[in-house]
């Protein structure tokens, strides 16, 4: 068992916090003084893919019965340049503001028109925090812009205009939700692929609320199923970021569970960094019953702040965010990714200015913010899988910090660097949302991962 716990108290504060129905007084936040991972920079390239390019990305095929060995490091990650959203969609439904419950997914079949370029495919996405719609949108050819500007960027086509694909399977008044979501073909049964998708409030006092569901991919007829339990697991380390697991990998260690599904709360509740459990919905049912509870297995599950010198996630802050995740493969290389923002320095719970329980933008704050990609070994989660390692052992062996390629960093403790991100499997491209980049709308950035 790993006995690396994090221990050291930046600050005291009581709050009261009401949890799995009980009232629980919490008197410390905690930051971790674990040593890191080996920090691998990523340097800006001085050209990528521009606008003027005339030669595309080759589309390369990759599939194999061969679990990768290998690991992906951080400078296999080749930076392409970004693009921008459309602007046809209402301000509250739109692009504008998709930021903490933003989520993202690739659908091969996408587009088959933007092939040509070597982005094929679209990307079905989360918009504006209010009303959490879900619009379709083509790929088009990410530009490397030195100078961070908008206006030399490309701007994606709306292929599927934003909808509503929950219709009444979810609570009317959920508190802030957050979202997942998931395109995979058809699975056992099943005729069609899937949008798979989930939502869970910020603030659970029921724990296990059904969360998780599925769509077809017509947007305007989605046809929606669920929702459902994820195991006996609190929404707060279940309800968030969903992407598909390597369909060998998921067939030798979870019984062809592969659906990956997560979430990492601030503050602690649930567990301290990010989760991660395999699921398989269409194992249960096509559909399953609406409020079922769907087996899974534990990947990555940290210790919460209930527990006394719980063990956390390398240099954890209590204002850490994850909210994106993919499982990258490369040949024979392969790495679990999760990317959002890490708290650095001190932290506390109040406003920016320091701890306070009577104050406007009261919440989780460090003394600084970074927008990070942690690199975890899907080796750890084999073990994890496999009942020999625990799930709050396995630790990243690198990260990547990104802020070097983002437009809208504009203050040290400016949270929500980045949203969410999705991965395109077949091409080996990883899309990684930055939100509130162009007048308010996020901005998609993209990366070649070799």
């Amino acid at each position: 068992m790993n006995t690396k716990i994090s221990t050291t108290l930046c600050t005291r504060l009581p709050l009261l916090l009401a949890t799995v129905g009980i009232t629980m007084f919490l008197a410390t936040a905690a930051c971790s003084t674990n040593k890191p991972p080996d920090v691998q920079a990523s340097p800006l390239p001085p050209t990528a893919v521009t606008a003027d390019d005339t030669t595309y990305l080759p589309i390369v095929t990759r599939s194999s019965n061969t679990i990768p060995d290998g690991l992906i490091q951080p400078d296999d990650l080749v930076y392409l340049g970004a693009f921008r959203l459309p602007a046809d969609a209402p301000d509250d439904i739109g692009w504008q503001w998709s930021n903490w419950s933003a989520a993202l997914t690739h659908y091969p079949d996408g587009d088959p028109g933007g092939a040509s370029d070597g982005f094929p495919g679209s990307l079905f996405g989360v918009g504006h925090d209010w009303n959490q719609y879900v619009s379709e949108i083509s790929i088009p050819m990410p530009v490397n812009s030195p100078a961070k500007n908008l206006e030399e960027l490309n701007t994606a086509v709306t292929l599927q205009p934003f909808a509503n694909i929950r219709g009444s399977i979810y609570p009317a008044d959920m508190e802030l939700p957050r979202v997942g979501l998931a395109y995979m073909p058809a699975q056992g049964s099943q005729a069609t692929g899937k949008l798979y998708f989930a939502w869970a409030p910020h603030l659970d006092d029921s724990a296990t609320n059904p969360s998780h569901g599925w769509s077809e991919l017509t947007l305007d007829n989605p046809q929606s199923q669920g929702s459902w339990r994820i195991g006996d697991y609190w929404n707060y380390v279940t309800g968030d970021y969903l992407f598909d697991i390597p369909q060998n990998w998921a067939d030798a260690n979870t019984s062809g569970m592969s659906l990956a599904t997560g979430r990492m709360r601030d503050g602690g509740q649930g567990a301290q960094g990010p989760s991660l459990f395999a699921i398989a919905p269409w194992q249960s049912g096509n559909p399953p019953p609406a409020g079922s509870t769907l087996p899974a297995t534990p990947l990555l599950l940290y210790q919460d702040v209930t527990v006394e010198n719980g063990v956390t996630l390398d240099n954890y802050h209590h204002s850490d965010e994850w909210n994106g995740a993919a499982w990258l493969t490369a040949g024979d290389k392969a790495a679990v990714i999760f990317v959002g923002t890490k708290g650095q320095g001190d932290c506390w719970y109040g406003n920016p200015d320091g701890p306070c329980l009577d104050c406007e933008e009261r919440g989780w704050w460090s003394t600084s913010f970074v927008g990070q990609i942690l690199f975890y070994n899907p080796a750890d989660l084999t073990a994890v899988a496999q009942g020999n390692m625990e799930s709050w052992e396995p630790q990243p062996y690198a990260v990547m910090t990104i802020d070097d390629y983002l437009y809208h960093i504009n203050d040290t403790q400016q949270k929500h660097h980045v949203a969410t991100a999705a991965f395109d499997r077949q091409n080996g491209l990883l899309y990684v949302m930055e939100p509130l980049a162009d007048e308010d709308r996020s901005i998609i950035h993209a990366w070649k991962v070799n």
